[in-house]
């Protein structure tokens, strides 16, 4: 069991980093107190599986003994999980301005009087923890999809790098366009097998309809320049920290066109490496 513990110094952007890790596929939770994470850990062994992936935003400054801290980790090694520490810092002007933006008390300076010295002194107290971190992120001036980035390096388990799941859809204009879409191409360029009665009542999940939809060059072309652009864009979307990427193709109904170049799509992205979700939304809508 992996257990990634996130702390840090107030308003460095523990609870940011916990969102990137949620959208991981860590099982977060955050302001998780020091003494319940011996018990949660069993908890989640218990489940036998169920939360392999655990990320807990904690705060440490209310310890007396920081060898209080080090003994529960100890502790949860001791039961099997594999524990990682995320120290989170910023520079004090950054700490301090932030505060000052929202308009929140600093929990060591509850009068808002020094700021700037309550920072220094937790930063002070913390001190052995960030010795003991094995990995310090300071987010000042770190944009969101740097810090997505970054874990997702270290944590991601990547697949030749691929670490992104491709949404393919296809649909109906007819019935509207996906309000999710990240991309949409509109394939009513290609002759519409509804035309051919044979072919009519049929989908562009069947042989008849892929063939005839792909017996035309501009079919082809079009696939070959599609996938070439996608062997380019993927890759820097996945470097800019992007988990999810929605494609969809439309045609008239959603039934034939957009369907078989969905599945065709698909078909190569699987090939290359990538996690892909076929989904052909209005397919049984136009009979």
């Amino acid at each position: 069991m992996e257990i990634v513990i996130i702390s840090g110094i107030s308003g460095a952007g523990k609870s940011r980093v916990a969102a990137v890790m949620e959208d991981m596929d860590f099982y977060c939770v955050d302001n998780m107190p020091l003494s319940m994470m011996p018990r949660f850990a069993e908890l989640c062994i218990a489940t036998q599986g169920r939360y392999e992936r655990v990320a807990l935003a904690t705060d440490v400054r209310a310890l007396k003994d920081v060898n209080e801290l080090y003994a529960t980790f100890d502790e949860m090694r001791e039961m099997g999980c594999k524990l990682t520490i995320i120290y989170v810092e910023a520079e004090i002007d950054t700490v301090v301005r932030r505060y000052k933006e929202t308009r929140r008390r600093h929990p060591l300076d509850p009068t808002g009087a020094d700021i700037e010295g309550a920072v220094k002194e937790e930063m002070a107290m913390l001190a052995s923890l960030r010795e003991k971190a094995d990995e310090i992120i300071d987010t000042t001036g770190l944009t969101l999809s740097k810090l997505q980035h970054r874990l997702n390096k270290r944590f991601l388990e990547e697949k030749e790098g691929k670490s992104i799941n491709v949404i393919v859809k296809s649909f109906g204009f007819k019935y509207g366009v996906p309000v999710e879409a990240d991309m949409v191409f509109d394939v009513r360029f290609i002759n519409n097998p509804f035309y051919i009665p044979e072919l009519k009542p049929k989908t562009g999940l069947d042989a008849p309809v892929k063939d005839y939809i792909f017996g035309f060059e501009q079919s082809n072309e079009f696939l070959t320049r599609l996938c070439d652009m996608m062997d380019f864009l993927l890759p820097h979307f996945i470097e800019e920290g992007r988990r999810y990427f929605s494609i969809c193709f439309g045609c008239t109904g959603g039934r034939h066109r957009s369907t078989a170049m969905a599945e065709a799509f698909s078909e190569y992205l699987n090939e290359q490496g990538y996690s892909v979700d076929c989904i052909h939304r209005d397919i049984e809508k136009d009979m």
